[in-house]
């Protein structure tokens, strides 16, 4: 039996009858591993084209704004509950593009012969 709970910023994970604790932090790190295992960033698999498309993803400048501020907001420590969950998701989706664009671009480079 598997069950979680988030209770104020911690999760609790029960599994099998043995409690474990962990911060969300830790729970997106690992998200991230698992999706970076996924993506196989390093095996260049992509067609050119495809390749090519996905080097051109990237945030709006209304986005890149956002993150600016509450990056700012953030160093003064006024970010509220909500800042702090729309930051960490931009922070995972620039992971996640990280991920994409490294896999398209070594993707580029084979098809090049580099």
């Amino acid at each position: 039996m598997f069950s979680r709970v988030k209770v104020k910023r911690l999760v609790v994970t029960v599994e099998y009858g043995r409690i474990r604790l962990m911060s969300p932090s830790n729970i997106e790190s690992a998200e991230a591993t698992i999706l970076a295992r996924v993506i196989a960033a390093d095996a260049p698999t992509l067609p050119p084209a495809v390749a090519s498309e996905l080097l051109k993803w990237g945030f709006s400048e209304a986005d890149k704004q956002r993150m600016t501020d509450l990056a700012a907001k953030a160093r003064h420590g006024t970010l509220t509950a909500d800042e702090q969950a729309e930051a960490e998701g931009f922070e995972r989706v620039s992971s996640f593009l990280g991920l994409v664009k490294s896999k398209a671009r070594r993707s580029l480079q084979n098809g090049s012969g580099h």
